[in-house]
């Protein structure tokens, strides 16, 4: 059929999942599993992801303004309509973390421990005068039998896309998320582990 996108046969499915070494392909049927983890042994784990929206300098400005009114407890600075853009995100990324089995199909459910968001401002206006960072990092913990990087990295990306959501009204289209990755882990066969950049 003209147009059609050609289906790879079972026999390459198989050989695909017996040469690469993904533990999400089953090597007998060549299909998508649920990696069993039954074996593993259960021990406290932890992991941190990082990533960071940048946001033009007048959005950036707003932001600093509301965020120190607030804290101030004065009369605050509206840098979004739908409210305060970095509590909000905080919170998005827990949720995001608690979440994450229901939107990576093949992530077991955890529970998990402990989820902590934490968004700092990365704005030198002499060095960066265009713009500026929100920076994310998440770190989610477990006791359990499977590591908990994809909750710290879909903690970070909820979290940055919930900033981005709230800040588009001022921010306009030249935002952008980037530099989304794990830069510490802990616990497992594997033991600790820190990115080194």
């Amino acid at each position: 059929m003209r147009g059609s996108i050609p289906q790879p046969s079972h026999s390459t499915s198989r050989d695909f999942a017996a040469a690469s070494g993904f533990t999400h392909v089953d090597e007998a049927s060549g299909q998508v599993r649920m990696v069993d983890i039954s074996s593993k042994t259960s021990t406290k784990r932890t992991a941190t992801a990082r990533g960071r929206v940048w946001l033009p300098r007048a959005a950036m400005n707003a932001l600093r303004a509301s965020e120190q009114s607030d804290a101030s407890s004065a009369v605050p600075v509206p840098a979004s309509t739908k409210g305060p853009v970095v509590q909000t995100a905080q919170l998005a990324g827990i949720m995001g973390a608690k979440r994450t089995s229901d939107l990576i199909p093949l992530c077991h459910p955890l529970a998990l421990t402990k989820v902590a968001v934490h968004i700092t401002f990365d704005d030198d206006e002499e060095l960066e005068p265009e713009g500026g960072y929100l920076v994310v990092e998440c770190t989610a913990s477990t006791t359990g039998q499977t590591g908990v990087e994809m909750e710290a990295l879909t903690g970070v990306s909820v979290a940055c896309l919930t900033i981005w959501d709230m800040a588009k009204a001022v921010a306009g289209r030249e935002m952008y998320i980037e530099d989304l990755k794990v830069i510490a882990k802990s616990g497992g066969k594997s033991g600790a582990w820190q990115r080194s950049d």
